[in-house]
């Protein structure tokens, strides 16, 4: 690897000593015990924004709040995209495991799921009471048991067998299924203040789908509903520490206003900002001024709200009424720490984590939390087999079936519908799909001469012939004309020409990707930058069939480089029935609004028959549900993607979990990326970093000594080096660090790089015509931009030469961030002529493989990578694999496939 420095770059001894690098802390280290009071503006979770990882932890709190900022999480931040929400190394977010110090808090940056070890640590400590769910169909047992109580003599010996029964199916014992067909749990007790006991849920056969406890509530805000429990409900236990300086009385209750403006008043009546109230109206529904002052609680449920604030704000509402025993707040935490947990890409967690979170943060019975939570249906359980290494798959038989063992799992029902949809999506796609097969001619017909069959068989011709007739009538919306007095009828090309057209594939891998794509309804292809010209192959071979076929990416920059290779694909045009080729490829977001593709047909579902998803690491849950259900019935989908990459923002890992159940046929590229760039990523996707000659400077190495140092040169790189030694005009530079926070993340070299490339005062809510900004729509999604002005109206930028207008409120909310600089997350699925990789010493703790090989790879041309990690990149690339994520989807997937085969061993 070339360490020569750029032609005109100036060497460290000739320059301007850099400034010292500051410690690297949070944006905000205060106390909980301090932050209680929710008048500060703090109560906007600016400085739970992902910092880099020598970010110190803020202070836990004392008393009942035990939970510091979550450091690493962009708590609701509209650019969660950026690092999945979570750590700024890159990092999933951790839940503490159950041995972890019940004094440190719950931060963002800690956030993945323990492994199945844990839950063992847990039943050592007692902590293990799980009952059976008598009530969620096909889960598995609850944890938690009622809390013992004058109003039930036999609660201990309810909660003892409980325990029992939990650790009997994590040992292996006994399975989750055979506790199925006991008694149902007793209710539990009523509450002092006429608190109605919750009815328990009926038994209900073991099975992956929770069907019984999908309840949803006319507030739902995507979220869990939590019921409201009068305000002389459950309070502090005697040995929770007191409050600092006397108890507030709490308030009397005056009417409030309707809509926004009651929201304000309750809201200003607990000092919380009053900034917050649209926030708070369009989560909570249009009750929200009343729910808030029934359960203040739920102002956890606005993003960035963190628990300790909802502690200061239900104190001022509620008075002595309320401590860290309430039944509220803890059912609030349980939702909370879910929703972070999704932020951090998990989809469900164990329940030893959720148990050991809840106990971090001061609630004093963890287990009678989550059975309430389950009881209410705000939390949903879960069975999901453990893997062994080296262990058989079970038989169908029962017996063999009981011996496996498994985890419980807790997650919110929005996560858990996703994953289903997605699984039972996939499976009807692979189960409906017809396989082209060779047509059988009757001989007395082709005696006759009848040359229908012939028609049917003929490839692209490019001519006129067949295949684009049948294209103009299957395709509607796309540029060749339609004959309106034929009605469209499915096209189904024959084997022989799938045939034909795999042959003439502009590669093997190509090839191979057609024939899957021929004789499945479902196909999984995996490979580098250089391996997306093989979908385009595949989009271009099937459109010359008639087959109304379009590719989707994930970013604008992704469609255009499908589109480019669309074009060399399908030089000619006739061939496509399309004018352009271009035309086939579209973004994810766009074809599921309908602003791109074919459109919709008349029951909903869009209007194609090959689909192939590029960039599918990046599919998050939710999405790929959409997308999946927006296929009808026997349509194709190719799922294309490089598995070496940072997963998606959101939760799940649908690529990776496909790939892992093996569930459908997989095309594995064998072309590699060539170039001293792709020679270096290809290498570090095996665990290798190695030097690689770089004689035209694609790879240079930029020593450095401290996180000053590395802004300086960055600087330098990119406003004189690079534009000067290669051409690459700054704003086709593209820097990527491990996280906003530091004294080398986003924010800082934003900063510094504004001042050098576009110096102003930021009279638009701290932008200035010309900025380079990052705008996130949604979650999970980064839009690169322009800044081109603002009025009344908002920020008005130019995203890939499409105008955008920002409201003002989203401004200030932070969806848009100047982008000079940009995470890693934020940069997967755009490519830039020119990347500058910044690694300052103090982010060797958010430096994992995945990081490395997704960073490394955003530069076309040219890779800069300023060093200041030392070995410990190196160690990183080897040793650091991606952190994994608690999901249900490659169970769900398997359990699709052993279901199906159950039938035919049965016959």
């Amino acid at each position: 690897m070339s360490t020569d420095r750029l032609a005109g770059e100036t060497p460290p001894g000739q320059e301007a000593a850099p400034g010292t690098a500051e410690a690297q802390t949070p944006d905000d280290t205060t106390a909980p015990g301090d932050a209680a009071a929710p008048g500060d503006d703090a109560m906007v979770n600016e400085g739970a924004e992902a910092e880099a990882p020598g970010a110190g932890a803020g202070a836990p709190g004392s008393g009942a709040e035990a939970g510091a900022p979550a450091a690493g999480a962009e708590s609701g931040a509209p650019d969660s995209g950026s690092e999945s929400g979570a750590a700024a190394d890159g990092s999933e977010a951790e839940i503490p495991a159950p041995g972890a110090d019940a004094g440190a808090p719950l931060t963002g940056s800690e956030a993945g799921a323990p492994a199945a070890g844990s839950e063992s640590d847990a039943t050592a400590r007692g902590a293990e009471p799980e009952a059976p769910a008598a009530g969620a169909e096909g889960k598995a047992p609850a944890p938690g048991a009622p809390k013992e109580s004058p109003a039930s003599g036999a609660a201990k010996a309810t909660a003892d067998a409980l325990a029992a029964a939990v650790r009997a199916v994590e040992s292996g014992e006994r399975s989750a299924a055979s506790f199925f067909n006991d008694a149902p749990r007793p209710a539990k007790p009523a509450a002092p203040a006429a608190q109605p006991a919750k009815a328990a849920p009926q038994g209900g056969p073991a099975g992956p789908a929770p069907d019984v406890a999908r309840r949803r509530t006319a507030q739902e805000t995507g979220g869990p509903a939590r019921p409201g429990v009068p305000d002389g409900g459950a309070t502090a236990p005697a040995a929770a520490p007191p409050a600092t300086g006397p108890a507030a009385a709490p308030r009397p209750a005056v009417p409030t206003a309707p809509g926004v403006e009651g929201v304000r008043q309750v809201l200003a009546a607990g000092s919380a900002p009053e900034t917050l109230a649209e926030q708070a109206a369009e989560v909570l529904g249009e009750r929200a001024a009343e729910a808030l002052r029934e359960d203040p609680w739920l102002l956890l449920g606005v993003p960035g709200v963190r628990p300790e604030q909802a502690d200061g704000f239900a104190r001022a509402l509620l008075g002595a009424a309320c401590g860290p025993g309430d039944e509220r707040r803890a059912q609030a935490l349980v939702g909370w720490l879910l929703e972070q947990a999704a932020l951090a890409g998990h989809s469900a967690l164990e329940a030893a984590a959720l148990r050991a979170a809840l106990a971090q943060r001061a609630v004093p019975d963890p287990d009678d939390a989550l059975q309430s939570a389950i009881a209410d249906g705000a939390v949903l359980v879960f069975q999901d087999a453990i893997e062994e290494p080296g262990r058989a798959r079970p038989a169908t038989g029962d017996d063999e079936a009981e011996e496996q063992p498994v985890r419980i799992l807790l997650g919110l029902d929005r996560f858990a519908m996703a994953e289903e949809s997605v699984a039972d999506g996939l499976a009807r796609l692979l189960n409906t799909f017809e396989a082209a097969a060779e047509p059988v001619q009757d001989t007395a017909s082709a005696e006759a001469g009848d040359d229908t069959t012939a028609e049917a068989e003929q490839p692209v011709a490019g001519d006129g012939t067949a295949a684009d007739e049948s294209a103009a009538a299957a395709a509607p919306g796309t540029d060749a004309p339609t004959d309106d007095a034929t009605a469209p009828r499915p096209v189904r090309p024959s084997a022989a020409a799938w045939e034909a057209a795999a042959a003439a594939a502009p590669s093997p891998s190509a090839a191979e990707l057609i024939r899957a794509a021929a004789h499945s309804g479902l196909v999984a292809h995996t490979g580098a930058e250089a391996a997306r010209a093989e979908p385009a192959a595949l989009i271009a071979a099937a459109r010359s069939l008639g087959l109304r076929a379009f590719g989707a990416t994930h970013t604008e920059n992704g469609r255009r480089r499908l589109a480019a290779h669309l074009t060399e694909c399908a030089p000619d045009t006739a061939a496509t029935g399309s004018a352009d080729p271009a035309t086939a490829a579209v973004t994810v977001s766009g074809l599921l609004s309908g602003r791109e593709g074919p459109g919709r047909d008349a029951d909903g579902a869009l209007a194609l028959d090959l689909l192939v998803v590029l960039d599918a690491p990046q599919l998050d849950l939710e999405t790929a549900a959409l997308l999946v259900e927006s296929l009808t019935d026997g349509t194709r989908l190719v799922l294309s993607g490089d598995p070496g990459v940072l997963w998606s923002a959101g939760p799940g890992r649908l690529f990776a979990d496909l790939l892992a159940a093996r569930f459908c046929p997989q095309v594995a590229s064998r072309t590699p990326d060539f170039g001293p760039i792709g020679e270096l990523v290809s290498g570090i996707g095996i665990g290798e970093l190695s030097q690689v000659e770089a004689p035209g400077k694609e790879v240079v190495i930029v020593p450095v000594r401290d996180a000053g140092e590395a802004v300086h040169r960055t600087v330098q790189l990119v406003a004189d080096s690079v534009p000067r030694a290669l051409g690459v005009p700054a704003d086709h530079t593209q820097v990527i660090t491990v996280g906003h926070g530091g004294a080398a993340g986003t924010r800082a070299l934003n900063a510094a790089l504004k001042e050098r490339l576009n110096p102003g005062p930021g009279r638009f809510g701290g932008f200035d015509p010309g900025d380079r900004v990052a705008y996130a729509p949604a979650p999970g999604r980064t839009v690169p931009g322009t800044v081109t002005g603002a009025d009344a109206a908002g920020l008005h930028l130019d995203c890939d030469g499409s105008a955008v207008v920002v409201p003002r409120e989203q401004v200030g909310a932070g969806a848009v961030r100047h982008g000079w600089a940009l995470t890693a997350h934020q940069a997967a699925g755009t490519r830039w002529p020119a990347a500058v990789v910044v690694l300052p010493g103090d982010a060797v703790g958010g430096l994992t493989r995945a990081w490395v090989y997704t960073a490394f790879s955003r530069g076309e041309r040219h890779l800069s990578v300023v060093q200041g990690a030392d070995q410990a990149l190196a160690r990183a690339v080897a040793e650091v694999p991606v952190k994994e994520r608690t999901t249900r989807l490659r169970s769900l997937l398997q359990q699709s496939v052993q279901s199906a085969e159950e039938p035919s061993v049965a016959g």
